[in-house]
C-alpha cells in the first residue's frame, strides 16, 4: 500500500496519526508542492483532486477520505482498537469523532481557506475553477474554533480521553484539528477550557504525534 499525504494539513495527519498508532509500515508519499498546492503528477493522476488518498496493493485501487481510510484499516488490523471495542462504544467513538470532523476540522478550514493569502482564489477544496475567498467567514471560522474548544472540554471533563479511558479515531481527529488551529491559524485553546488544554498537552507526548 501507499499513503499520499501533504505536510501538516490536518485531514492526512489524522491517517498518519492513525497509521502510527497501529503500528504499521506503509510506504508514505507526500504529494505538496510549493505555493500550498498539491503537485502536477498526483492531481493529474486523480484523487478528486484532494488528500489523503490510499493506493491499494493492487495498483489500482484509490482510497479516498481520512474516514474511509481508517475504517477500512481497521478492518485490516483491528489491534489495537481505536474505532471503539463494541456496539455501543464504537456508536459514541463515531459520534465524536464526527463532532470533531465536523465542528473541529470544518471550523479550521473555513478559517484558513477564507483568510490565509496561498489560498486566494481556492475558497473550496477539490475545485480546479477559481473560487473566491469569502472574508466573512474568517471570524465566524474562529467563532467556530472557539465553540468546538469548549463542547469537547466539557466532553472531556475528568476523562484521560474524548469517550473515556482509551485513546481513540475522535481523539486523532479533535486532535489534528487543533493543532492546526494552533499552529497555523494562530487560535489557541483559552484558559477557560482546562480539561481540553489537558488533554491536548497529553496527547501532543504520544508517539504517533511525535
Amino acid at each position: 500500500m501507499k499513503f499520499y499525504d501533504w505536510g501538516g494539513a490536518p485531514n492526512p495527519r489524522r491517517v498518519a496519526m492513525f497509521i502510527k498508532e497501529k503500528g504499521l509500515d506503509i510506504e508514505t508519499i507526500d504529494v505538496g508542492a510549493k505555493g500550498a498546492r498539491l503537485s502536477d503528477d498526483y492531481l493529474a493522476a486523480g484523487a478528486h483532486r484532494l488528500v489523503p488518498a490510499l493506493e491499494l496493493d493492487d495498483g489500482s485501487t484509490l482510497l479516498g477520505e481520512a474516514m474511509a481510510i481508517c475504517r477500512y484499516l481497521e478492518a485490516l488490523y483491528p489491534e489495537p482498537p481505536l474505532m471503539g471495542t463494541d456496539l455501543l462504544d464504537r456508536a459514541r467513538v463515531d459520534m465524536w469523532e464526527r463532532r470533531a470532523d465536523m465542528e473541529g476540522i470544518g471550523a479550521v478550514g473555513e478559517l484558513f481557506r477564507n483568510s490565509h493569502p496561498a489560498f486566494e482564489g481556492r475558497g473550496l477544496p477539490g475545485r480546479a475553477e477559481r473560487i473566491e475567498q469569502i472574508p466573512e467567514l474568517i471570524e465566524r471560522g474562529r467563532a467556530r474554533v472557539g465553540w468546538f474548544f469548549e463542547k469537547f472540554d466539557a466532553q472531556i471533563g475528568d476523562h484521560e480521553f474524548v469517550t473515556g479511558s482509551r485513546f481513540t479515531i475522535a481523539d486523532i481527529t479533535a486532535f489534528c484539528a487543533t493543532g492546526f488551529a494552533i499552529k497555523v491559524c494562530k487560535v489557541q485553546i483559552p484558559e477557560s477550557c482546562g480539561n481540553f488544554q489537558r488533554w491536548f498537552d497529553a496527547v501532543s507526548t504520544r508517539p504517533s504525534v511525535l
